[in-house]
């Protein structure tokens, strides 16, 4: 059976985490696939991600009794090796989402724990919920966050929540999440928002989308202003005249919806 699903409609990849019995509760298996999903639509013509979980969980985080074997193997080959650029396959489970050139949009249900929650941290936007239960989990298995959690999470919450939330390793709802930052916005139907969020982001010019994360990202990394802002002339030169914008353009002056390649 596989861990997960991936399609495509309308420029649109729905991704899936596929082992509701488990609560997508993340083994070997399922790790490899995740990587390989987001590896798959990096180089698709998708213009934009869903990701979700199948049955009444988005991800509940590691399957402690599946991965019990890995404690007997070395740390130091099994976790300190770089297997994916800057990243431990561990880490690429969420750091793949941010690879990926377009936007993900995460929905999230039922549990997103430790494992499960860092894997929403990698996606651009997240739609929980509002029963939907998240935690840094891996204190409760005298752990930290190592799954890409550490280069996410400072991005969203302030020092004290983070420090909070990873010392106690507590659950909260979705909407003290969205109070802090850790989601975006709250729905009834997380999933059918995402594929709205998704539909609009996908109507979008394409090139100009996959030029603002690329700039978002680099925003983000801590580059000095006199880099972010010779960054964005670099990609605004490298947009404006094209066809795609001015189609953007003659699109907006009449009122019609743009049509790109």
């Amino acid at each position: 059976m596989a861990r997960v699903t991936t399609g495509y409609k309308d420029r649109i990849a729905y991704v899936t985490l596929a082992r509701p019995d488990k609560h997508n509760a993340l083994d070997e298996e399922m790790i490899g696939a995740i990587i390989a999903a987001g590896q798959e639509v990096a180089a698709s013509d998708a213009r934009a991600v869903v990701l979700s979980g199948a049955g009444k969980s988005f991800c509940a985080g590691l399957d402690m009794a599946a991965m019990a074997g890995l404690a007997q193997q070395d740390p130091g080959s099994l976790i300190m090796e770089r297997t994916h650029g800057d990243a431990n396959a561990f880490q690429e489970v969420a750091m793949v989402w941010r690879r990926v050139p377009v936007p993900v949009i995460a929905a999230l249900h039922g549990a997103c724990f430790g494992g499960g929650l860092q894997i929403a941290l990698g996606a651009d936007i997240r739609v929980a919920h509002p029963e939907a239960q998240l935690s840094v989990m891996e204190m409760k298995w005298g752990l930290i966050p190592d799954m890409g959690g550490m280069a996410l999470l400072p991005r969203l919450l302030r020092s004290d929540v983070l420090r909070r939330l990873t010392y106690t390793a507590e659950k909260i709802d979705a909407g003290q999440a969205l109070d802090w930052g850790l989601v975006t916005e709250l729905a009834g139907n997380p999933l059918c928002r995402a594929n709205e969020l998704a539909t609009a982001i996908a109507a979008q010019s394409p090139a100009a989308i996959r030029a603002a994360k690329r700039l978002i990202g680099y925003a983000e990394s801590g580059a000095a202003e006199a880099g972010v802002l010779l960054a964005e002339s670099a990609e605004q030169a490298e947009l404006i005249g094209t066809a795609e914008q001015m189609e953007a353009v003659a699109a907006g002056l009449m009122k019609r919806t743009p049509e790109f390649p």
